[in-house]
């Protein structure tokens, strides 16, 4: 069933084009287009973040980082192995899912690690990304308790993730 979503969006682009009377394949080919060039913009920002978790790996930073975190992590039911992810998610959402591919290729994607990694993606957001984006929309200067209140919302995804899988699984 899950291999016939691609052919029915291009399917339904097409009779949605042709009943606004606009040509369908110059939509489409305009909007790869448009996607090949967000990836180009994409490219260097997320090969110098994976860069950057890379060497924090290797140098022996993250180990050091997750150990002393751990209690903490410990504590809220967070495991210490997610520590990168959890530094890592709120700034940049490309380098987090590095990290959490890095993490189901090491403890396996059906793993407790594997499976708390992949929710913890899907249940927090890029919080600075997020805030920067809205309120330079919007010309807000002064965010006051934004940024508090919505790293304390990662926080509390991190931590509902962490209990949900370990709940459910």
């Amino acid at each position: 069933m899950t291999e016939y979503i691609v052919p029915l969006l291009i399917f339904f682009a097409a009779a949605l084009a042709l009943r606004k009377k606009e040509n369908a394949y110059d939509l489409l080919i305009a909007g790869g287009a448009e996607g090949l060039m967000l990836l180009f913009s994409i490219i260097p920002a997320l090969v110098l973040l994976m860069t950057a978790v890379q060497m924090l790996k290797a140098s022996g930073a993250v180990a050091l980082f997750s150990s002393a975190a751990a209690p903490l992590l410990s504590f809220l039911g967070i495991p210490p192995e997610t520590a990168m992810l959890v530094l890592i998610r709120p700034i940049s959402g490309s380098a987090a899912l590095a990290v959490g591919a890095d993490l189901m290729a090491e403890y396996g994607p059906d793993s407790l690690i594997g499976r708390t990694a992949a929710v913890m993606l899907g249940s927090t957001e890029t919080t600075f990304y997020t805030l920067s984006v809205y309120f330079g929309a919007a010309g807000v200067k002064k965010t006051r308790y934004a940024l508090p209140a919505a790293l304390f919302a990662d926080l509390v995804g991190f931590c509902m993730a962490s209990w949900s899988v370990r709940l459910l699984y």
